[in-house]
């Protein structure tokens, strides 16, 4: 069976472009015009993929989101027509697991979409559990759990692959490409600051700094 991918925009020729494309690729497709509507259609058609511009009528796409990850971990694409380091921040820290700035190639979208859900499918294949220990955090990979002392952190998904990769190679650098190709299965140079706002949120919610930045270079974790 075709997976669903939602298209969640107010700009109908846009949403007619990228439904061709997402369909000639195989999947089916279901769009919205605003907000209100991909949130419906969230609870309703539970797609396997959604897509979010940033700026709809009723509810904008940054409200959507963080509803909709209120409630499931479907994969998130946000759509913004600034190339605005604050909107592609806010739009992960609220959990998109990625972002893309209009206008855009119909074809990279496609790429995106096609390498977010073979990530979502291969955690769900997943054989067995892979624990990782460094220190008092704990990182499972099946359940996607990762705990540091008594406490529970709640990470994005982008978030959690970093983490994973970090953990598996404690004292390694990885390069921003380096680590956009674990998490993306692919790296373009447009979005390798993207990795900094992932790092920075990672920061935030560890209690204790355990990345290093090497500046020119890129990050390392340490035990």
């Amino acid at each position: 069976m075709a997976q669903t991918v939602l298209v969640a925009d107010d700009e109908p020729q846009l949403v007619k472009t990228v439904r061709m494309y997402l369909e000639e690729a195989g999947y089916h497709v279901v769009t919205a015009a605003n907000g209100r509507e991909a949130l419906f259609v969230v609870r309703d058609v539970h797609p396997d993929i959604v897509v979010l511009d940033v700026m709809m009528p009723e509810v904008d796409g940054f409200t959507a989101a963080r509803r909709i990850r209120e409630e499931s971990r479907v994969p998130i694409i946000m759509l913004t027509a600034r190339d605005d380091e604050f909107d592609q921040a806010l739009g992960l820290e609220l959990g998109a697991d990625d972002y893309i700035v209009k206008p855009f190639s119909p074809r990279i979208l496609v790429a995106r979409v096609r390498a977010a859900l073979r990530r979502a499918g291969d955690e769900l294949a997943a054989p067995e559990a892979k624990v990782l220990r460094v220190g008092n955090l704990v990182l499972n990979e099946e359940t996607r759990v990762v705990t540091e002392g008594d406490n529970s952190l709640d990470l994005t998904r982008s978030e959690f692959d970093i983490l994973a990769t970090f953990m598996n190679r404690p004292g390694r650098v990885f390069t921003r490409m380096e680590l956009l190709e674990h998490i993306h299965g692919e790296a373009f140079a447009a979005y390798e600051r993207t990795i900094d706002v992932h790092i920075k949120n990672l920061r935030a919610k560890l209690k204790e700094d355990r990345i290093e930045t090497i500046y020119g270079v890129g990050y390392r974790f340490h035990e």
